[in-house]
């Protein structure tokens, strides 16, 4: 597919990495980003023939001599360099539509997309079916980029995707067999300029289906049933219809699967994503007793609402992977003790009033981040005492101080972490080394 072209990659990270080395062979390649880079990737490019510049205006490097640009997903598509790639009709892409064209015949492959809990469900199915010893390979916006898992793919494999709403705005020819849409939410508006843009961009998920391919959607969501009213695939509800709880137990085709009682994932949030993963599960022959066997070992993941510790009879909650206000919702409503919540960081002009029907039992707010402002008049109006800091450092010193027996310490920010941190991963980690 790419033989012999120049090619611009924009942004460094796993996917910008992995991509450069993936195409360097027979064709000329120049990335670039604004960090500084490790060392031993530096070398190992140079040896590739890949020229890597840092440089805070990658735009000037561009020019019509380039075929293609692949951008990192986080690169917002109002930069620079992507409105001067569009002005010289250089189609921008990114390192998962590079790889798609490079897989093996006859691969199945499933997409997990969504607002919130598209980590866990993805998470889910890739356990399940590797129980059930099907050959399934995990990648995308998990961790794990596509070109770096290209080598051990082989035909008739299974291949599972975590897809971001940032990855599928680049994404031309890509196309999944089965696609899942877990939810959808006002989320990333500071990206795609709108809710219907980003709506729109999450619809992608879809694209180039047909009747033989199978779209997984949330039933109770309004938002994923508008924008899956005209796609042409084979349609499977879970929450209702296809797969649901019925008196404590879920339910696949009308066939008790599971007591809830017995999945040791809790939250009705859980539950939606669990039964998410067994519609696609379902299309494998699913063997019964090895799914029940995940869902009863299976603890979560890490960011994601993880119980860290109890320390002098207080529990601490870390939900650094709740970048929105639904996310925080769903954390808030799983908690029925004091919680001190710890609300803020990145700018992007959400909601914190969202939360407000949800704030029973959130006795004091810790206000941190660029939002703390915000965060703090919220909880004025709120009538719920703030503390208001810069860091979270700061945020667990006076939590320290408040925190008695019972209580239960959540972080879960509502905001993206990128004022402090590059990934919320980095602020969950601190806060679990701060306990």
């Amino acid at each position: 597919m790419y033989q012999n072209q120049k090619i611009f990659i924009f942004g460094m990270a796993k996917s910008g990495y992995e991509c450069a080395k993936f195409l360097s062979k027979n064709n000329e390649i120049l990335i670039t980003d604004a960090k500084e880079q490790e060392e031993e990737h530096l070398k190992l490019l140079k040896q590739l023939g890949v020229t890597f510049i840092q440089t805070d205006t990658p735009e000037e490097l561009l020019d019509e001599t380039f075929d293609v640009v692949v951008k990192n997903p986080g690169i917002i598509m109002t930069h620079p360099l992507v409105k001067k790639a569009q002005e010289l009709q250089i189609p921008i892409i990114n390192e998962m539509e590079v790889a798609y064209h490079y897989l093996p015949e006859n691969v199945t492959i499933i997409g997990v997309t969504g607002s919130n809990g598209k980590t866990t469900t993805t998470t889910l199915i890739y356990e399940m079916l590797k129980k059930m010893n099907v050959p399934v390979h995990l990648g995308g916006n998990i961790g794990f980029p596509l070109c770096s898992i290209l080598p051990s793919i082989k035909p008739n494999d299974v291949l599972l995707l975590e897809i971001s709403d940032h990855q599928l705005l680049n994404m031309k020819d890509f196309k999944t067999n089965i696609s899942v849409l877990t939810n959808l939410c006002p989320t990333h508006l500071d990206f795609h300029g709108s809710y219907e843009n980003y709506k729109k961009v999450k619809q992608k998920i879809f694209q180039h289906h047909t009747q033989k391919d199978i779209a997984i959607i949330n039933a109770t969501n309004e938002d994923s049933l508008k924008e899956t009213e005209k796609i042409p695939s084979q349609k499977k509800y879970f929450t209702k219809q296809d797969c649901y709880i019925n008196e404590n137990t879920i339910y696949l085709n009308d066939e008790p699967i599971i007591h809830l009682e017995d999945i040791k994932l809790k939250g009705m949030h859980n539950y939606e994503n669990i039964m998410a993963a067994l519609l696609v599960v379902n299309e494998f022959h699913m063997q019964k007793e090895k799914v029940c066997e995940v869902l009863k070992n299976f603890g979560g993941v890490e960011h994601r609402l993880e119980f860290v510790k109890r320390v002098n009879d207080i529990d601490y909650y870390n939900d650094s992977k709740s970048t929105n206000p639904t996310s925080t919702i769903t954390a808030l409503k799983s908690f029925q003790t004091p919680v001190l919540l710890i609300l803020g960081g990145f700018e992007r002009q959400q909601d914190f009033f969202e939360l407000k029907e949800h704030m029973q039992y959130v006795k004091k707010i810790y206000a941190m981040g660029e939002t703390k402002d915000r965060v703090e008049e919220f909880a004025k109006k709120m009538s719920i005492p703030c503390t208001k800091k810069e860091t979270l450092q700061e945020v667990m010193k006076e939590i320290k101080k408040d925190a008695i027996k019972n209580d239960t310490v959540l972080l879960s920010p509502a905001c993206a972490s990128w004022d402090q941190y590059d990934k919320f991963e980095d602020r969950g980690a601190e806060f679990k080394s701060l306990i």
